[in-house]
């Protein structure tokens, strides 16, 4: 964990509450696929944890909602403006299981950290495939994005206005190595009662602190209690307790 303050390079809404904010400034730290920041907001006294999205050269990019107090004002944030930010926190994603077929699956904002991750896997994997999972067609964000990787994308609404009509569960590939998700804790149970392989889930949950001292984040794992901004927020499948 190292603290920075980056400086705003840009922050434009995708659809009418998600928005992507870029910032620079990061000089070079190693963050991986799967790690989130922690952003300290004028006026908040806890501060925002987002996923990261993307890192290229000193820019730094996040994609988050605006539903809080917190993230709401963060919205209003203009270009030149400086965020204090704590970076590189949590564990990420392990590359080395992803074997020769790795399946993404992501749900609204549980999408973003997805696109860093197949960003990664693309430079040594070449049969990578993303599914994208939202309400409706108004909120799809990152579709071209994706695509511009060179990934296989799938995009499903649940209302049928966009795509395949239904769940992520209603896109699943017939094979996949290993896989990777993030998104909702129901799409994400319905993911691991659904697929054969195995896989990890990056977990959302309010943190207090953001690197593992309040342990108000914790949870019961198959090791243990663990924190979701410390031992997390990717964990295997095989030490989530989903089975009951």
């Amino acid at each position: 964990m190292k603290q920075r303050n980056l400086v705003i390079q840009s922050n434009r809404p995708l659809t009418d509450s998600v928005y992507e904010l870029k910032l620079s400034g990061v000089e070079g730290e190693v963050i991986l696929p799967g790690q989130f920041v922690n952003l300290n907001l004028e006026g908040h006294f806890l501060r925002r944890p987002i996923s990261v999205c993307d890192v290229q050269s000193d820019i730094l990019t996040l994609v988050y909602r605006a539903v809080g107090s917190g993230t709401n004002a963060l919205s209003h944030y203009k270009e030149g403006g400086v965020l204090d930010t704590l970076i590189g926190l949590g564990n990420g994603y392990d590359l080395s299981k992803a074997g020769d077929a790795p399946l993404l699956v992501g749900g609204g904002v549980g999408i973003p950290p997805l696109y860093y991750l197949a960003k990664t896997l693309r430079r040594t994997h070449d049969n990578v495939t993303v599914i994208l999972g939202f309400n409706t067609a108004s909120e799809c964000f990152y579709e071209e994005e994706f695509n511009a990787l060179g990934v296989t994308v799938i995009v499903t609404t649940a209302d049928g206005s966009y795509g395949i009509p239904g769940f992520v569960t209603d896109a699943l590939p017939e094979h996949c190595s290993y896989y990777y998700a993030c998104g909702p804790l129901p799409m994400e149970k319905a993911l691991y009662r659904s697929l054969a392989s195995s896989g990890e889930f990056s977990l959302e949950e309010r943190m207090g602190c953001g690197f593992g001292a309040c342990m108000g984040c914790s949870i019961p794992t198959a090791s243990g209690t663990r924190r979701i901004c410390k031992e997390g927020p990717v964990f295997a499948k095989e030490e989530l307790l989903w089975d009951d």
